[in-house]
């Protein structure tokens, strides 16, 4: 059996999938596809949708593209494996050295580069975001993964300054930032920051998903790439779309083109917030000695806690029934205590309980955590 609360990380609101303007957007995408659309699949993706795509992502995001420097892939894994993995990927280890990422991340993410043979070197975090100024001092590295829209897990933004810098130094060292636009249209207190790959196409790899904005069921995604990578990309995925339904990519191009993808993206906003609004008051009535970090944004949320008492939470959790995340699961093995200091911490998802059972979720987390020290 699940657990009787999930307030995991990661899952968009399954039941909010917009089923009827999808389907009538497939009704529609379907009798309008040319026959052969109903072939092989061409590995860029078909061209409805990069072109839809290029105008939503300048509009949205302030990506600066056109539909024949997007490639579409099936998420934000698969991006990853076209760029470092394979018999031809992107982006050779061997060539391009260590890979500078965030202290804190997915650790699937980071074992999907080590099998590919990719050395992570870790970015500290402080308030501003990636300390991107410490990248001056590894002369051997030439690329860094962010996430500057929404820092996963730890929740901030990065800041304007260092958005400049990361751009001036991939100029610089003739390298490239691949840009991980996480819950980058998920912004409530104010408008969502533009992507960084609007301040230089040629020196910022876009990549985004339909995972959190749809759902991950639909294994959707894209790469918005510089000029001289985008023949890379195609020999890596191979002469045929092996991944990603044409039919799936039509729907979407027919699903944004007529405004429903937007539609959909704004009731969706309201309905995070509100559910994040209801975590901020239920430990303001509970717990106020916690502290919610980060930027009011996204799916989750972290929670602070005393030093040493993670470990604890976690476990009256687990006899609660109740599944969330540590926030030291997140932390890049390399990272030392001396770079960045451990942080104790809940990463609670508030998108996945559906609507009757979110407020004893709520009620599980709040009996969990310890007392005002």
């Amino acid at each position: 059996p699940g657990p009787g609360h999930d307030l995991r990380q990661g899952q968009p609101d399954a039941a909010s999938f917009p089923r009827s303007a999808w389907l009538a957007a497939a009704r529609r995408a379907l009798v309008a596809a040319p026959n052969e659309a109903f072939g092989p699949g061409d590995p860029q993706g078909r061209r409805e949708l990069r072109t839809v795509l290029a105008d939503y992502l300048a509009r949205a995001r302030g990506v600066r593209t056109d539909p024949d420097r997007i490639v579409v892939c099936s998420g934000f894994a698969h991006a990853l494996r076209l760029l470092f993995d394979g018999a031809t990927p992107v982006l050779p280890p061997a060539e391009h050295g260590p890979l500078a990422v965030e202290a804190y991340g997915l650790g699937f993410h980071r074992g999907l580069l080590a099998a590919a043979g990719v050395t992570t070197v870790p970015l500290p975090i402080d308030e501003r975001g990636a300390r991107t100024g410490e990248l001056a001092q590894r002369p051997d590295v030439r690329t860094a993964l962010l996430t500057p829209a929404h820092q996963f897990p730890t929740g901030g933004p990065l800041h304007p300054g260092r958005r400049a810098a990361v751009v001036d130094w991939a100029r610089g060292r003739g390298g490239l930032v691949l840009e991980d636009d996480y819950d980058g249209e998920f912004r409530y207190d104010r408008q969502p920051v533009g992507a960084v790959q609007g301040l230089d196409p040629e020196r910022v790899v876009y990549l985004g998903s339909t995972s959190k904005s749809l759902t991950p069921a639909l294994r959707l995604g894209w790469m918005v790439l510089p000029d001289h990578l985008v023949d890379r990309a195609l020999a890596a995925k191979g002469e045929r779309e092996g991944w990603a339904s044409a039919l799936d990519q039509l729907t979407l191009a027919e699903f944004i083109d007529s405004g429903g993808y937007d539609r959909h993206v704004r009731r969706m906003r309201r309905r995070y917030r509100d559910r994040r609004d209801q975590l901020v008051a239920a430990l303001a009535a509970r717990a106020p000695h916690v502290e919610v970090s980060g930027i009011a944004a996204g799916l989750h949320a972290v929670l602070r806690l005393e030093p040493g008492t993670e470990r604890s939470v976690l476990k009256a959790a687990a006899y609660r029934g109740l599944a969330v995340d540590g926030l030291a699961d997140y932390r890049h093995p390399a990272i030392g205590e001396e770079a960045m200091p451990a942080v104790d911490g809940l990463v609670v998802g508030y998108a996945t309980p559906p609507d009757h059972a979110y407020p004893a979720a709520l009620d599980a987390l709040c009996d969990i955590l310890p007392p005002c020290a």
